[in-house]
C-alpha cells in the first residue's frame, strides 16, 4: 500500500550542506526516507563520506551525489546548487545547515575566528539563496530551510559571532520569504537548542575539565542551564520539521522561525 506521508518527497531534489556528519546527516536521512533525491556537502574523510552516501541511497531506495563545496566561497556553493540542477534538472529544497562555532569574550574575539563564522554561518547561506532561487523561480516551487539556532532569537555569552550571525540568518529568511511571497518559493529559519552533536560533546567535555566534575554532569549542567526539557532535540525531530516545511502543508507557512528547544525561548 502506497504510504503518502512516507513518499511526500518522492520526486524532488534536495540539497543539505553540513550533511556528512551530525544534524545534516540526520536531516539528509529523513528527507531520503520520504523520497527525495540528494546533494550532501561536508568535510571529513573520503571514504567515510562515500560511505555514508551510498548508505544514504541503499537504505532509502534514492540517489545521492556529494559536493565538496566549502561554504565559505561563493563560486564553490554556485557549482554545488548547479550539481543538483545538472543531475536531478531541479533545486526543489534547498537545507542550509552548515555551521561553525568559536567561543570567547567580545574583546578577545579573533577577527579570522569572527570573519570564518559569518563567512560560513551567514553569508554561505546568502550565496545558497541567492544561486537557488532562479531555479526555484523557473519550477514556480523552492523550500528554503535555514538551519538557524535558539542564539537566532536569544543570546548567549561568549558567542557574539555566531549570535550574529544567526540572528542575520532569522532577519535575512524574512526578506527572502517576502521577496518570494505568491511564486511558490518560502523561506523559514528551524532554530535548535541543545543537540547532542560532537560540536556539543566537545563544549560538554571543556566544561567538565574546567569545572573539575565527570562528563555525565556537565551533560546535566549544559541541559539543566538552558533547556527546561532537560533532553537534547535530535537530528531525526530536526529532519521531520525540515520535511514537514518541505510539504505541500506547510506552503503558506514562510518567513518564520520556528525554535525546537525543549522551552528555552519560552522562558
Amino acid at each position: 500500500m502506497f504510504n503518502e506521508e512516507l513518499h511526500m518527497l518522492t520526486g524532488l531534489s534536495a540539497i543539505v550542506t553540513g550533511s556528512t556528519s551530525g544534524i545534516g546527516l540526520g536531516i539528509a536521512h529523513v528527507l531520503a526516507s520520504k523520497g527525495a533525491n540528494l546533494v550532501i556537502n561536508g568535510f571529513g574523510d573520503a571514504a567515510a563520506i562515500e560511505t555514508e552516501r551510498a548508505n544514504l541511497e541503499a537504505t532509502h531506495g534514492i540517489k545521492a551525489v556529494y559536493s565538496a563545496a566549502d561554504i565559505s566561497k561563493p563560486d564553490d556553493v554556485k557549482a554545488m546548487i548547479d550539481l543538483c540542477a545538472t543531475t536531478y534538472g531541479a533545486v526543489d529544497i534547498l537545507v542550509n545547515n552548515a555551521g561553525i562555532q568559536y567561543t570567547a569574550a567580545v574583546e578577545d574575539f579573533p577577527a579570522e575566528k569572527w570573519n570564518a563564522i559569518l563567512a560560513i554561518n551567514l553569508s554561505g547561506i546568502f550565496w545558497g539563496i541567492h544561486y537557488a532561487i532562479p531555479y526555484m523561480k523557473k519550477k514556480g516551487f523552492g523550500r528554503i530551510i535555514n538551519i538557524g539556532s535558539v542564539h537566532g532569537l536569544v543570546g548567549s555569552t561568549h558567542k557574539a559571532a555566531y549570535v550574529a550571525a544567526k540572528h542575520g540568518v532569522v532577519g535575512m529568511s524574512k526578506v527572502v520569504a517576502l521577496e518570494n511571497a505568491g511564486t511558490g518559493i518560502t523561506c523559514n529559519t528551524i532554530c535548535p537548542g541543545w543537540v547532542h552533536t560532537p560540536l556539543v560533546q566537545k563544549q560538554i567535555e571543556d566544561n567538565a575539565a574546567r569545572d573539575n566534575i565527570s562528563i555525565e554532569q556537565a551533560t546535566t549542567n549544559l541541559l539543566t542551564e538552558k533547556q527546561p526539557s532537560k533532553q537534547f532535540v535530535t537530528p531525526d525531530q530536526i529532519g521531520e520539521l525540515a520535511a514537514f516545511l518541505a510539504s505541500e502543508a506547510a506552503a503558506q507557512m514562510t518567513g518564520i522561525a520556528i525554535p525546537i528547544d525543549g522551552g528555552w525561548t519560552a522562558q
